[in-house]
């Protein structure tokens, strides 16, 4: 059994080659679906590294294997950036305007591309390491999902999977993780409001339609405090209400998008029902017409108990009692989720704080960074996980 320390060292002696891809796939973001440079410099890496993949998994997705026979466990890593203008001054700042490396994509592959650096120069690898570099984790239908559905979990079934997430909450140097529901569901909703337009002084002549989205919108809350279940966990929120009227005009329709986020299935087709039939009989009441689309998302992610009960313990090992702690549940959504509702997953959170360096904004945040030493608490994390995991 390789020591704790071996780990350590190697991952040491790597920051500098994982912190300068870092910082190439920082200043070249590319959206969901178009990582096509992404991808080719993520290619580039692993050929250095000697090491066997395939490309053009849901097209910019790259998927490959280390090592043979025994337990086969995957490692996930996503690749996608997402549409927001960079406002850190640094010298690895995005080079595509209006297009980010807010939520840390950039760290989980470079921290990948660790992992595998380490486990590579382990000689007799007890078991496979599958590892996948994933598109499009920022938009639906999720690149998890796609990637499932063309065998990236088969041929030979994995045992498991492992995926990590930076934590601008958490202090560098430590990891988070919880066992069992760990992250919501995510569906989108979009509402259209038909109603008459007219002039703000003849309101009786017009349908309002500003006034009708304003009812929905306050009557849907409802649906949270009085139709769900007080022990599911379930948000309901609308981000996007879009009325093109005038201080003296009423205009014709309203657009409203929100979304609606929870932890249960039965009761998650059930709500969607209950918003699109609300919303239609609210707008008919008044003359109007709502046109109502719910675009149906990632579903909750749950971490095998088992299975992340031994990540915590070996995460333990690896960086001490004091630097694993124990997450809450949350109503945000990652489309790994897909993984976990197929093979028992493990997903945890990477520490990337640092308040002396005014590292502290959260991830999708304009001026989000990281301190880049979590760098070597991701990579030799992952790697060593990987490593226990296959040699139990």
């Amino acid at each position: 059994m390789l020591s704790t320390q071996f780990f350590h060292d190697k991952a040491v002696e790597l920051y500098p080659f994982i912190k300068s891809i870092r910082e190439h796939l920082h200043a070249n973001p590319e959206l969901s679906f178009k990582e096509y440079n992404t991808s080719d410099f993520i290619a580039e890496r692993l050929t250095e590294l000697k090491l066997k993949f395939e490309r053009n998994w849901a097209d910019t997705g790259i998927v490959g294997r280390i090592g043979s026979g025994g337990k086969h466990l995957a490692l996930r890593a996503d690749i996608d950036a997402l549409p927001i203008t960079e406002e850190n001054d640094v010298p690895y700042k995005s080079c595509n305007p209006g297009v980010m490396h807010a939520c840390g994509h950039d760290v989980h592959s470079s921290c990948l591309i660790g992992a595998l650096a380490i486990l590579s120069v382990i000689k007799d690898l007890p078991g496979q390491v599958r590892f996948i570099f994933q598109p499009g984790e920022e938009k639906n239908p999720g690149g998890a999902s796609m990637l499932i559905k063309e065998g990236v979990l088969e041929d030979p079934k994995v045992d498991g999977i492992i995926g990590q997430h930076v934590y601008p909450e958490l202090e560098q140097g430590k990891v988070g993780f919880r066992s069992g529901m760990y992250m919501a569901s995510c569906d989108e909703i979009y509402i259209e409001i038909e109603g008459k337009g007219g002039h703000g002084a003849l309101p009786h002549k017009a349908v309002d339609s500003v006034y009708i989205a304003s009812q929905i919108v306050v009557a849907l809350q409802n649906i949270v405090s009085r139709k769900a279940d007080a022990t599911i966990p379930t948000v309901l929120s609308f981000g996007k209400f879009q009325a093109d009227g005038a201080t003296n005009v009423i205009p014709s329709k309203v657009y409203l998008a929100g979304t609606f986020r929870t932890f249960n299935e039965e009761w998650r087709k059930e709500a969607h029902e209950l918003i699109k039939r609300q919303a239609e009989g609210i707008a008919a009441s008044f003359g109007a017409k709502a046109n109502v689309k719910i675009d149906v998302g990632y579903p909750f992610l749950k971490n095998d108990e088992d299975f992340t009960h031994k990540s915590q313990h070996w995460a333990r090992e690896l960086l001490g009692e004091e630097n694993v702690v124990e997450l809450g549940m949350r109503m945000t959504a990652e489309d790994f989720s897909y993984y976990s509702q197929h093979v028992p997953a493990s997903f945890y959170r990477l520490g990337v704080r640092n308040e002396d360096l005014g590292i502290v904004n959260s991830v999708h945040h304009p001026k989000f960074d990281i301190d880049p030493k979590a760098l070597q608490t991701g990579m030799a994390t992952m790697a060593y996980l990987a490593y226990r995991y296959l040699s139990e």
